[in-house]
């Protein structure tokens, strides 16, 4: 039994009717399929990356215009293209496999369960540490569900052992896709990058001998086709067969060691002016508004010094679409070293501004971090616990994510700049005082004078960050490009 991925039918659909079908790749340009339908996010997340991969390796748009020219898709043109592949795309048989050693591997094979990055790590089951990863749950893959999950690792593998690569994106990257809220074929051809078809199949790293990387070998972006960002190599696995499904996986190390590539579906971030770009990853918990610069807005003062870097879709998206309204999905693995915390996935709109809005919503951004801070540190004589300040902190951006989201309409048209600032300042004063009130004012008879003194000297502290006063108050008004107010006028500060 075998199972190409590009001539047979294996990928899970949901139709905008709510049906189900399962569809070869070819087919995605039915106008009727709503979404991918895979029963985990993760796989859903990079089936959108395979999908696009596919299309930029067989068939890729020239430029802007010839994308614009070919929205509306060609299902045979699509078909035939992508057929040239297929002798690359067979999950299992005596030639090439799909994303494994061109040979098989010596060694003793271990469960499909490694495939998965919230699964448990030998040393991880040895120490019993499995609070956060599952164990066992996969004894057996269909081969499909086999294909999606040797995909997502290698697309997203973390740290893994000594010798065991991660993928080209570092583990659990963030990824950033424009969706124009059409369906499944807008959502995958608005993230194919313009390009050349790729010639001959010996480019992708499966169809010939992995470049072992025990020492010092890397593959560089100027080596390989473009499309290889998509189907990137950097563990070296052989899929195990039993009575038609994937019962074991062998593993070796010093895989394809990629270094210097940038994929065009990720956000990256420089250290200082000239170093080497950096994959951007998800945060835990909430993706909000804090996290939006250089990811879904653009921060222009770090974008003009090179140390933010959008995704290249997502940069390209309003220019090669003529200003068409589109989301973003943002998504990926937060990962604390080698450990999954969780798979985020969120909306956000994709905005166009003027540059001075794009500085003014930065503003937006960055005052408000800084007023987050006031308020953690005033909550100090209230909770002793630093991790409930920073609940709270968390707490303060999702309870002004909502106003934050109504200026934008205020950046698009160009409402004057110190009356959002004003407002932003104000919004985010109260939102921080009813915070801290909660927590403050009940039992607060009940304290001793001293304990009291000190809420309320706090209390008057946080007023007067939002007054411009203070570090964090000057650094907010700054962001804000709000004047400072004299120190003359500090103890004028009236309790709210």
């Amino acid at each position: 039994m075998n199972l190409n991925l590009l001539r047979d039918p294996w990928l899970p659909v949901v139709m905008h009717n709510g049906s189900r079908r399962t569809i070869a790749p070819w087919q995605i340009v039915d106008p009727d399929i709503a979404a991918l339908d895979w029963p985990r996010m993760d796989f859903n997340i990079a089936c959108l990356e395979l999908l696009i991969g596919l299309i930029l390796l067989a068939d890729p748009p020239e430029d802007d215009e010839a994308w614009r020219a070919r929205r509306v898709p060609d299902p045979n043109r699509l078909r035939e293209r992508l057929a040239r592949f297929e002798p690359a795309f067979n999950l299992l048989g005596d030639g090439p496999r799909f994303l494994q050693d061109l040979e098989p591997l010596p060694g003793q094979p271990s469960s499909p369960d490694m495939l998965f990055i919230d699964s448990a790590g030998e040393s991880t089951e040895k120490n019993n540490a499995d609070l956060m990863v599952w164990r066992n749950r996969y004894p057996s893959l269909p081969l499909p569900f086999a294909a999606m999950a040797l995909y997502t690792f290698q697309a997203f593998a973390p740290s893994g052992g000594a010798g065991n690569r991660t993928s080209m994106r570092g583990g659990g990257p963030q990824v950033t896709l424009v969706d124009p809220g059409q369906g499944l074929w807008a959502l995958i051809w608005a993230n194919v990058p313009n390009g050349q078809a790729c010639e001959p199949l010996e480019q992708l790293p499966w169809m010939r001998a992995t470049v072992v990387s025990s020492g010092d070998k890397r593959v560089w972006p100027q080596e390989r086709h473009p499309a290889q960002a998509f189907f990137g190599m950097p563990r070296r696995l052989r899929l195990v067969v039993g009575d038609g499904q994937v019962t074991g996986v062998v593993q070796r190390p010093h895989g394809n060691n990629y270094a210097g590539w940038v994929h065009p579906l990720s956000p990256y971030y420089r250290m200082k002016v000239g170093s080497e770009l950096l994959p951007r990853h998800p945060p835990a918990g909430l993706f909000g508004y804090r996290h939006w610069l250089g990811i879904v807005a653009s921060d222009p003062q770090q974008e003009n010094d090179g140390l933010r870097q959008r995704a290249e879709v997502v940069k390209a998206w309003f220019e090669r679409s003529n200003n068409q309204p589109a989301q973003m999905i943002v998504a990926g693995w937060a990962m604390s070293n080698m450990k999954p915390l969780d798979f985020s996935f969120s909306t956000a709109p994709l905005i166009q501004l003027s540059v001075q809005a794009e500085y003014l919503l930065a503003g937006l951004v960055l005052a408000a971090d800084q007023f987050a801070l006031a308020l953690r540190q005033a909550l100090q004589p209230v909770l002793a616990d630093s991790a409930a300040r920073e609940a709270l902190r968390e707490h303060f951006f999702a309870l002004t994510q909502a106003p934050f989201e109504r200026h934008l309409v205020d950046l698009q048209t160009e409402a004057d700049s110190v009356h959002i600032a004003h407002q932003w300042r104000d919004e985010t004063r109260s939102v921080a005082l009813r915070l801290f009130d909660a927590q403050a004012l009940p039992g607060l008879a009940e304290r001793t004078p001293e304990a009291q003194r000190e809420i309320i000297k706090a209390r008057q502290m946080l007023l007067a960050n939002f007054a411009g006063y203070g570090k964090y108050g000057k650094a907010a008004y700054a962001e804000l490009n709000l004047p400072l107010p004299s120190k003359a006028k500090k103890k004028e500060v009236a309790p709210a």
